[in-house]
Formats: structure tokens, sequence, C-alpha cells
């Protein structure tokens, strides 16, 4: 059973806590009366000027504080796991689960499938709903928790139940309802699979989720992802590019659609699509001011239009030769080949292009992002690599220096013999140039 309360983590200095004695290790009980489970029980109720805050002392002295301030003033405490205690685990057996299809002997946090309405709220976690019942969609409405993430896949309560193998997977069209009557606003997204919810199934989808405009705010539409670690999963294959094309032009002439309807295109096609197609992306108006980037969408545009106007501050010439390695997956090859070449223009620069195959998941992962440590020392070992080695940052943990194995840059450096550079994008890319 959980324990009532939030534990204090650690308190912010000259903050009201601080003031009034809040400790590190002191649980906050109670706000106003009412018992905080989380960090969402938490926020929604210091949202007021006039507390009183029940809080537990590390020797078990109960204080009630009594707080004034301002509507938006904040108590200045921080708390253990993220405010929200026992994560809520994925009770689903997708077909197409990602997580399913991970190497053994990993670091265990990436074998961990959450399906936490709150972690959608607080994070911007995808949840599929169907261990959502209808108290928690109450207090999500109750509490205002928007915007939610929901993966949706298909709304034929058919099909859904099959995909993702469980029996309350039907019912995600009554939940979306509920949620856009209440006022919530929520981006969505569906993972395609060949010949199973594309096609007329993503007809059906698109429309019923265009019927919940405004509160479906975007529908990101992504092709299933294959790693070699299969065995004994259901069949599934990646897109071909005359199937990635036809997705495309579903999604545009949806598109062209809904900004009649609405002046807003609501459903977008990841950029893995018009990759595996050979079609170009749109520009940087089709994207709605791109609220899916996190899924893959519309990273490419947004590489481009910044590699255009950082490619202005490139210099015609270096003081000195200098001789880079650029990495990527294969997918991104073309894009960041058109990089090269013009680092190959400017005087004294020697550019050479790496587009590396991912032996750790298998050939059919082409992302950049999955690239592991053990991929670049497989792709890169033997050769010249030159002054500098830039590789895209999403290959690492979110503020880390370390890879989907445990690999970290500052190993590679070591092993190459050069500096080995994570860059965000173009203007990275340029600064390290200018250097």
């Amino acid at each position: 059973m959980q324990t009532p309360g939030l534990v204090v983590k650690d308190v912010d200095l000259d903050s009201i806590a601080a003031e009034l004695g809040v400790e590190q290790g002191d649980t906050i009980l109670q706000v106003n009366g009412t018992d905080i489970e989380d960090i969402i029980d938490y926020k929604f109720y210091c949202a007021d000027e006039n507390l009183q805050v029940l809080v537990q002392k590390n020797n078990g002295e109960q204080w009630l504080l009594e707080i004034e301030k301002d509507f938006d003033e904040t108590l200045g405490v921080n708390f253990d796991s993220e405010g929200i205690g026992r994560t809520r685990r994925c009770q689903n057996k997708c077909i197409f689960c990602f997580v399913d299809q991970m190497p053994a002997k990993m670091r265990p946090s990436l074998y961990v499938k959450d399906d936490d309405y709150r972690l959608s709220f607080a994070q911007g976690n995808f949840i599929t709903l169907t261990n959502t019942g209808t108290a928690e969609l109450d207090r999500i409405a109750r509490m205002r928790m928007s915007p939610m993430y929901v993966s949706i896949h298909t709304t034929n309560p058919d099909l859904r139940p099959k995909m993702m193998g469980h029996a309350r997977a039907g019912r995600v069209m009554d939940q979306l309802q509920f949620l856009a009557q209440a006022g919530i606003e929520m981006h969505t997204q569906a993972v395609l699979c060949p010949g199973i919810n594309d096609g007329d199934e993503l007809e059906r989808t698109i429309g019923d989720l265009g019927s919940l405009w405004p509160a479906v705010r975007s529908l990101a539409v992504v092709p299933v992802g294959l790693t070699a670690y299969r065995r004994g999963l259901f069949h599934l294959r990646p897109y071909q590019p005359e199937e990635a094309r036809a997705v495309v032009d579903q999604v545009h002439r949806w598109q062209k659609i809904f900004q009649s309807q609405y002046e807003y295109p609501l459903v977008f096609a990841s950029d893995e699509f018009y990759l595996t197609a050979g079609v170009t992306v749109p520009s940087a108006a089709r994207y709605g001011g791109f609220p899916q980037t996190e899924n893959g969408v519309g990273l490419v545009r947004l590489f481009k239009d910044q590699w255009s106007r950082a490619r202005r501050q490139l210099p015609g010439a270096v003081t000195k030769p200098l001789r880079l390695a650029v990495v990527t997956g294969s997918l991104a090859g073309p894009l960041l080949q058109q990089v090269v070449d013009e680092l190959n223009c400017i005087d004294e620069v020697e550019a050479v292009l790496y587009v590396l195959k991912n032996n750790f998941f298998g050939h059919n992962v082409t992302v950049a992002g999955l690239l592991t440590g053990q991929d670049l020392i497989d792709g890169l070992t033997g050769h010249e690599l030159g002054d500098k080695v830039f590789i895209p940052s999403v290959m690492l943990r979110e503020g880390e220096s370390t890879f989907l194995d445990d690999v970290t840059v500052e190993e590679l450096s070591r092993r190459f013999g050069v500096p080995v550079i994570p860059v965000d994008g173009p203007k990275d890319i340029v600064r390290e140039m200018v250097r």
C-alpha cells in the first residue's frame, strides 16, 4: 500500500517552506483538508492564496501551517520520485511494442512500460487509456489535466483490442469524447503497421479524431519500429517506399480538409514516412506550430530551415586545416550529405559523412537516435576521423553523455583519440566550425 503524502526531497532557499521550517524528509500530508496522493494533487490544491498545509516532521510530529501567498506563488518544495509515487505499468500486449523487442541485459529502466495518466499530463508521456477508469477520467476533468497525450493507433473498436491485446481497448472513442466534453485538450498518435491499421482503417481513425477538434489538437502518424529481436512476436514488416508514399498522400489529403474546416492541418506524418517515401517534407507553415517534434514530426523541416539560416555564418576559410567526421543513421544520410557537401566548400575543411547501420537493434532500425555506442565503435574503428567527430545529441540519454548501451561519449573520445562532440543541430555545427 502506498504511503500517504509526499516526501520532501529538498526545499528551495528563501522559499515559503524554508521560512516555515519544512525540511528534507518531511511529508506533506494534506493541503486545505485534502489528502495529497501525488504531485498533481499538490499543485492543484496549492493554487490558492490561503493554505492550510499539514506536514509530518521526521520525528513524527504533525504541523499545521497557515500560509498566505500569491495565487501563482509556489511553496518551494521538491519531492522524491517526481512526486508521482508508484507508476502505473502498461497492461497491454501491443503487437508492435518496442520494449518487447529490446535485447536482453540492458539497464532495467529500458524495460519499464509506464501507462500512467499522471505522467501524460506531467511529462507528456503517451498513454493508451486502457487502465484509466471512470474515477481517473473524472479526476483528469476535475483537475484540468490538459493537455493529455494519447496513443490511439486505431479508433476501430474491434481492431484496437486485437492490436493492443487488451479487452477494454475498444472504448477509446467514448473516453476521448468524455475528455473533449470536459475541455481537455489531447495530442494523439497512431503507430501504423502495414496492412493492419493503415489504408481504410487510418481513414476511419483520422476522421474520428478530426471530429473531436478542437479538443484533439494533433494526430501524429508514425511507422512501426522493428528490431532484430522479434522471435515469437506477431509478424510485422517495415514500410516500403510506395506504401510510405501512400500514407503521406493520405495525410496530405486530410490536411487540406482540416485546413479548410478548422484552419489547422491537425494530422501529421512523421519524418520517417517522408524519408522512406523519398518525398520532400512540407514547409514549416504546414506543421501547425510543430506540436509533435518528440514523435519525430517536423524535425527534418526544422533542421533544413535552421541550416539555411546557420550556414550564412560559416566562414569562407579556416585558419588551419580542419578535418571533420559527421555521423548519422541511414535514414537521415541524404539530409546530412547536403550539409557535409557545403562544409567541404570551405577552404581547408575536409568533412566526411559516416552513415552507420544499426547492428545493435538490427538494420531495420534506421533512425540516428537509436544508434548505440557499440554501433559507433563498429562503424568508425579503423577510419581516419580527423580532428572532430560530430554526433546527433539524440543518440544520448537526455541531459547525459551516455548511449542506450551505457557507452559514454568520453569513452568513445578516448578510444578514437578524437573529441566526439554531440550537436543539437545546425547552430552547434556552425559554432564548432568557427570555434
